[in-house]
C-alpha cells in the first residue's frame, strides 16, 4: 500500500522515541533547560528527537526534518554531563550511539520545509511531561503541503481501558489505535452527532494557549453545555479522532494575538483526526497550511471537530469574533 514503508518506519522510530520518554519520567525527575523562548526542554526531549531523526535519516537519507529541538545547548562545554545523560537514554534503544553522534541526529531535524519533509515535535507537551501528566511524540511526513502519514505516541493517554497509545493515519487509508508495543487494536472514527454522551470539548491546559472565554462561549454556541476537558499536547487530537470528544478549539489568545502556530504542533494531530472522518481549519476555514515554512502564518486559531459540527462552530466564531 502507499506509504506503507513510511508509515512502518515512523511507527517504530516513534514508539522507540516513547519508551525513552517513559524511562526517563519513571527515573528521574527531569531538569528543564531554559531554551531562548522559556518553554522547558528535557532529556527525553533531545532523546526523542536524536532517536526519530537516526531512524528517518537512516531510511529516507533525502528527507528533510523540520524538528522543534537543536542541539546548540548540548554542545556547550559545560552542558557535558546533560550530554552524557540523553547519551545513556538513547544507547537503551541504540546501544552504539556516541554523544557525538546524538547530537548530530538532533540536528538532522534542523532542515527546511520544501516538497518533501518531515516534521516532528519529540515531545508536544513538555510541561505535561514534567508534571507527569499528558504528553506526545508526534511525527508527521508532508508532500507538496499536504500531510501523508501522521503518527502520535501518547504513552500516558488512557482510552478503552488502555493505558497508553498510539495513532497512526494514512492519507485515503483511515486512523488505526495500537498499544504502545505496536499491537494493533481497532480502526477508530469520531463520535456520531447522535451520540449525545460524547457532547464535549477539550482545550488547552495552560491558558496563554488559547482564548478560553472565547472557546467556552463558541461551545456552548453550537450545544455543548459540559465543561471542558483541558489536557496537554495533541492528545488533544487523539480524543477527538477516538470520539471522546467532537471539537478542540485553540483560538488566539489575548496574551499574544500575533502567536504564529508550529507546523509540529499540529501536522499528526491534522491526519489522526481527518482520517478518523473529523475536520481541521482555521477560524476562517482555511486548511492549516504546511506548505510555508515551520509557522501558519497564513493561519489563525485551530478549529478540530467530528465534522458534523464544524460550519457550526464556524459561524459561533464569526458572530462572537
Amino acid at each position: 500500500m502507499a506509504y506503507d514503508t513510511e508509515k512502518q518506519v515512523a511507527l517504530k522510530a516513534a514508539i522507540a522515541a516513547a519508551k525513552l520518554c517513559q524511562q526517563v519520567r519513571q527515573e528521574i525527575t527531569p531538569e528543564a533547560i531554559q531554551k531562548h523562548d522559556r518553554s522547558p526542554v528535557t532529556t527525553a526531549d533531545f532523546g526523542s528527537q536524536a532517536l526519530i531523526c537516526q531512524a528517518l535519516a537512516a531510511a529516507f537519507p533525502s528527507d528533510a526534518v523540520v524538528g522543534e529541538e537543536d542541539a546548540a545547548t548540548l554542545r556547550q562545554d559545560d552542558m557535558s554531563q546533560q550530554l552524557a545523560q540523553v547519551t545513556q537514554y538513547v544507547q537503551v534503544i541504540a546501544p552504539t550511539a556516541t554523544p557525538d553522534q546524538v547530537v548530530d541526529w538532533i540536528d538532522h531535524g534542523n532542515g527546511q520545509v520544501s516538497s518533501r519533509y518531515w516534521t516532528l515535535d519529540p515531545i508536544d507537551g513538555t510541561k505535561g511531561f514534567l508534571r507527569g501528566d499528558q504528553y506526545a511524540v508526534a511525527l508527521a511526513l508532508v508532500e507538496e503541503g499536504d500531510v501523508k502519514v501522521g503518527v502520535l505516541a501518547c504513552p500516558a493517554l488512557e482510552m478503552g481501558g488502555q493505558h497508553g497509545v498510539v495513532l497512526v493515519a494514512v492519507r485515503g487509508q483511515g486512523t488505526e489505535l495500537l498499544t504502545l508495543e505496536g499491537t494493533p487494536i481497532k480502526s477508530v472514527q469520531v463520535a456520531k452527532p447522535e451520540d449525545t454522551t460524547r457532547l464535549r470539548f477539550v482545550e488547552s491546559v495552560e491558558s496563554g494557549h488559547g482564548d478560553q472565554s472565547q472557546q467556552s462561549a463558541v461551545a456552548k454556541a453550537v450545544g455543548i453545555t459540559a465543561n471542558s476537558i483541558r489536557m496537554d499536547s495533541q492528545a488533544k487530537y487523539a480524543a477527538v479522532a477516538m470520539g471522546e470528544a467532537v471539537l478542540y478549539l485553540r483560538l488566539p489568545s489575548p496574551k499574544s494575538p500575533d502567536y504564529q502556530e508550529k507546523i509540529w504542533d499540529h501536522a499528526a494531530g491534522v491526519l489522526v483526526v481527518e482520517e478518523a472522518g473529523g475536520q481541521v481549519t482555521d477560524m476562517h476555514g482555511k486548511s492549516l497550511d504546511f506548505a510555508t515554512s515551520d509557522r501558519m502564518i497564513e493561519n489563525r486559531g485551530v478549529v478540530v471537530s467530528n465534522g458534523t459540527i464544524h460550519d457550526t462552530v464556524l459561524k459561533a466564531l464569526a458572530v462572537s469574533s
